[in-house]
């Protein structure tokens, strides 16, 4: 095993977020092949920016969300100092 490395996983992806993957891979496809008339080849590029841009809000509010720490709840006392 060594030598080798574990793929990358993330374990919070949402529901939301592999339906933006669908869509964007879907267009993509479309895109690639070539059969669009230039009036709905800009509209379906337009249309990726926007998921392209849903999707890294919603990674970047995930991620913010991770990284803060909890809010002191009421009557929580603090962890000693080990």
């Amino acid at each position: 095993m060594e030598g080798r490395r574990r793929p990358l996983t993330f374990p919070v992806v949402t529901d939301a977020l592999n339906e933006l993957t669908a869509r964007l891979n879907d267009a993509v496809e479309r895109l690639r092949g070539g059969g669009l008339e230039p009036e709905a080849t800009l509209t379906l590029i337009e249309e990726c920016a926007r998921l392209a841009s849903e999707a890294s809000a919603q990674v970047d509010q995930r991620t913010r969300a991770a990284l803060e720490p909890l809010p002191d709840l009421p009557g929580q006392l603090p962890l000693p100092a080990a």
